[in-house]
């Protein structure tokens, strides 16, 4: 197997490559259209062919051409809704989840709505990719949460039920970690750690309004009153 973490210094943004070397075949989660030269250079090093480009969720309206650079890789593109069963799956997959496969490894495919409407989260071995989840106030194009209670929801029933070991990824880490567990956010986590859920949602109804989408550059993130999610602990 060949796993790659990618971080965008300027803006946090973390992106990640999973390939299967012996299949020749990879998946790309969260990848940025500033980075496809690169992530071509890195395919073709391997001799992999990319088989699904996966997005926990986007912000395209802020980053006009985006998705079309995306495209550009040439792999079925999944965002904002399970993908359709693969022909040769047999089983009945739950309508919250669905399965893909690159090579001989495959990828599970989770609803996970809040931080956007249409979140999804993705599932590999030991680890989950979950995007901006966890990163309540750190999303540098949204203040707040696009469905706050959708997003307890997401992050009580598919993220802090899984195994305390489960590794989990973020699509943010400007102020934070990339990599954590589910046992240190569930203990940890500023805003979701030891809290109810109606604690929860008033403070977030503390934050600012989003306010309406200008296409532009990616901006910096800032340094926010609350640290983003994967921080290191003490």
């Amino acid at each position: 197997m060949y796993f790659r973490l990618l971080h965008d210094e300027r803006s946090g943004a973390v992106s990640y490559l999973l390939g299967d070397l012996a299949a020749g075949e990879a998946v790309l989660i969260d990848p940025r259209g500033a980075d496809v030269p690169l992530l071509r250079a890195m395919l073709d090093e391997h001799q992999l062919r990319l088989r699904w480009l996966l997005r926990t969720h986007e912000h395209d309206e802020h980053l006009p051409g985006e998705a079309a650079a995306l495209d550009s890789l040439g792999a079925p593109r999944i965002q904002h809704q399970l993908p359709a069963p693969e022909p040769s799956s047999r089983s009945a997959a739950a309508p919250e989840r669905a399965v893909l496969t690159y090579g001989n490894e495959h990828v599970q495919v989770l609803r996970t709505p809040g931080h956007t409407a249409g979140c999804l989260s993705y599932l590999w071995r030991d680890r989950l990719f979950c995007g901006g989840l966890l990163a309540v106030d750190a999303c540098p194009f949204q203040p707040r949460p696009a469905l706050p209670e959708a997003l307890w929801d997401s992050v009580m029933h598919e993220v802090f039920k899984r195994p305390a070991e489960t590794l989990l990824f973020t699509g943010h880490a400007a102020h934070a970690r990339a990599v954590s567990n589910v046992l240190e956010q569930r203990r940890w986590h500023p805003w979701f750690g030891g809290a109810t859920r109606d604690e929860f949602l008033a403070r977030v109804r503390q934050l600012p309004a989003a306010k309406a989408s200008r296409p532009g550059p990616q901006p910096h993130h800032e340094k926010h009153s609350h640290e983003p999610s994967l921080r290191p602990h003490h």
